[in-house]
């Protein structure tokens, strides 16, 4: 007999072999995975008694909380759709959002309600609007959470005739280029990938993960299912504070967390880190963007913690590759395990070139990356023409571009998009990016391409520094010529107090390059 793959099945194996053991950590709030289950059993009954059902859309918006991660299955045990939302996005692009996917009900964290009520008026199809709250009175207009599910069914509820093809959640792009697209990804996506977390980077019962990375990115949709099925600790932090990320690890005995660069950023800039008695050595894996080598290399050599580099996107739900010494990398090699991977079970990759033929496996033709594999995205939402450009004769084009190594890593060199032709010469932003890394005066930077008569464009960085640091231009740019080639070299520096990021962490250089070329006649970055 065949069984479906359904994601439901992780937290009912969990509840039924851990039923006593702490499954979330949030602020004060402890729950074991029978509570887990229980409530997000009772959010279930909840939602059908608000009519929701399959194939209805369900909306979060929220930080990370036991409430998001009761969502998670309180939707899918009845075969909605639930849609996270970015909470750093703007009103008119949840409003975008909520039209676009149709969502029937929004869950919304009590900080966040503000944000709905101002748009309310233009939501065609929401008919109920759920706060999430621990205590006090709910906002007019509003239903509150724990009201909502008192006294329901702790029983799993009746479950409809799921296919592993429906649809688990809506996951819209973090918008980096254009407006969010709504990626659709099935049961059979998320189980898939849960089942490559778990094989690639170890997760076991004994892991307690804490939640760096927004629980609406799609890296946080791998992780729930992944140590939930293997009966692992959740342990929840609500904002970025380095202070709290090490008491969490030295209280809770952490031992996994995923993020992104900005974050390990902050971690390694902790000064007062040796206050904290951290008696696990953690693993930490960084999505999202590739982080500079020299992060990698003060992790583990300050720190002694561990690192694995993984790259995917949420069209692949997302795990397409995983970096780490024993994929014919020397431990010591941080260049390498910056930028390289391997493909996970069930992933097949090229590299194509522009006319889509593949590139030498010789570490230095570069092309976009393709994949194929059951953790490929069903299609964007209602985007019938995107979805025939992404994804041709079975293979998703990433957009971005990579090299094979001589053991059959790749390694990602930049964005198509974001490829810097100058005179001819096509020039990789994060390699001139890990170059200004090494320099002691800078924190944050990112290179963009600038408008150049003579070579149509070079190379521009804009950098925040470290505090007590003053170089000049001119010295950061002699730096980069001290390091690589010249023609590489950015041609001008600018110092900014901050640089534009998504919630995930990733770089908005669209917004970087607009101020430059918003004038030009041509565009050629």
């Amino acid at each position: 007999m065949e069984v479906p793959l359904l994601v439901n099945d992780f937290l009912r194996r969990a509840a039924a072999l851990y039923p006593d053991k702490t499954a979330i950590v949030d602020g004060d709030l402890r729950f074991t995975y029978a509570e887990y289950q229980a409530r997000a059993n009772q959010l279930s009954h909840a939602l059908l008694g608000l009519g929701i059902g399959q194939g209805d859309r369900v909306c979060i918006l929220s930080p990370n909380s036991h409430f998001f991660l009761e969502s998670f299955y309180a939707t899918s045990q009845i075969g909605a759709v639930l849609v996270p939302l970015n909470y750093r996005l703007v009103p008119a692009d949840h409003e975008y959002i909520l039209n676009h996917a149709g969502v029937k009900a929004v869950l919304v964290d009590h900080e966040y309600t503000n944000v709905i009520d101002e748009i309310r008026p233009g939501l065609a199809s929401v008919e109920h609007f759920v706060v999430a709250q621990d205590g006090g009175a709910a906002p007019e207009g509003w239903i509150d959470w724990e009201a909502l599910i008192q006294g329901g069914s702790a029983q799993v509820p009746p479950e409809p005739a799921l296919s592993e093809n429906d649809l688990v959640s809506i996951n819209y792009t973090s918008g980096t280029t254009a407006r969010p697209k709504g990626v659709m990804l099935t049961h059979r996506n998320c189980y898939l990938n849960a089942y490559n977390l778990i094989a690639h980077l170890g997760v076991s019962h004994d892991d307690v993960e804490l939640w760096t990375l927004p629980m609406f990115h799609c890296n946080g949709w791998g992780g729930v299912y992944a140590l939930t099925g293997m009966g692992g600790t959740h342990v929840v932090l609500r904002t970025i504070d380095a202070e709290a990320i090490f008491g969490l690890i030295a209280a809770e005995g952490v031992t996994f967390a995923c993020m992104a660069p900005a974050v390990l950023n902050t971690i390694l800039g902790y000064e007062e880190r040796a206050k904290h008695e951290i008696a696990t050595t953690p693993r930490f894996t960084v999505a999202g963007a590739p982080p500079p080598a020299a992060f990698i290399e003060r992790l583990e050599r300050e720190l002694g913690w561990h690192f694995i580099q993984i790259y995917g996107l949420t069209e692949t739900a997302p795990l397409l590759t995983v970096s780490a010494p024993d994929h014919g990398t020397a431990h010591d090699d941080y260049a390498r395990r910056a930028r390289a991977g391997v493909p996970g079970l069930g992933v097949s990759l090229l590299v194509l070139d522009d006319e889509d033929q593949p590139v030498a496996r010789d570490g230095q033709s570069v092309g976009e990356v393709c994949a194929r594999s059951n953790v490929v995205f069903a299609g964007y939402w209602e985007q019938p023409v995107e979805t025939a450009t992404a994804i041709r004769d079975g293979w998703f084009h990433t957009g971005d571009l990579a090299v094979w190594d001589e053991v059959g890593n790749i390694h990602i060199v930049d964005r198509k998009k974001d490829v810097i032709i100058s005179g001819g010469e096509n020039i990789s932003s994060p390699e001139i990016e890990d170059t200004l890394y090494k320099h002691e005066g800078v924190l944050e930077c990112a290179v963009i391409g600038v408008p150049s008569e003579r070579w149509g464009e070079t190379p521009k960085a804009l950098i925040v520094l470290r505090p007590g640091h003053s170089p000049s231009e001119q010295a950061v740019i002699d730096f980069c010529r001290d390091n690589m080639a010249h023609f590489k070299c950015p041609t001008s520096i600018e110092f900014v107090e901050a640089l534009p990021r998504t919630a995930t962490g990733k770089l908005q250089k669209f917004r970087l390059r607009e101020t430059y070329w918003k004038d030009a006649s041509r565009r050629v970055g």
